[in-house]
């Protein structure tokens, strides 16, 4: 996905009924790995992300709540937009590792939020982004913190 047109393609399609959900579908499409969530992008800034994800079969466990690697799924979305709608038009970034802590079995629909100053420069460099998913009571139900190396475009 070419980062310099995710926050340009969500700020236009948000404006439209239902374009939450079509940028959604335009996620999906372009990171797979991601779509087997179906992330909502709720709102989207430089350095900022908000997405929810509804709780069905297919992200569930064998104990009838949401399964850990959905979780981190999740997380490591929802920084890495707040991340990359940030960088610079010549810098790129690829998670190279994270680390989740789980507080509380995750059941209905799960939001994750992250913030973070995004580098200025596509200097090559290590960057940490959080990410905190939270029920629909507001509990968190995980904390993550993705490892991402930034550098310049090829």
């Amino acid at each position: 996905m070419d980062t310099s047109k995710i926050l340009s393609g969500y700020r236009r399609l948000s404006a439209l009924p239902g374009g939450g959900r079509l940028f959604g579908w335009f996620l999906r499409r372009a990171v797979p790995y991601t779509g087997s969530i179906r992330p909502r992008v709720l709102e989207l800034e430089p350095g900022y992300a908000r997405i929810a994800m509804d709780d069905r079969r297919a992200v569930r466990n064998h104990l009838a709540s949401v399964h850990a690697i959905a979780l981190v799924n999740l997380a490591e979305a929802v920084s890495g937009l707040a991340m990359l709608t940030g960088l610079p038009e010549n810098a790129r970034g690829i998670v190279k590792g994270l680390e989740i802590e789980y507080t509380k079995k995750a059941r209905g629909t799960i939001v994750g939020v992250s913030r973070c100053e995004p580098p200025s420069t596509s200097e090559e460099r290590d960057f940490d982004a959080t990410a905190e998913l939270v029920d629909e009571a507001g509990d968190v139900v995980a904390r993550a913190v993705v490892h991402w190396k930034i550098g310049p475009k090829p």
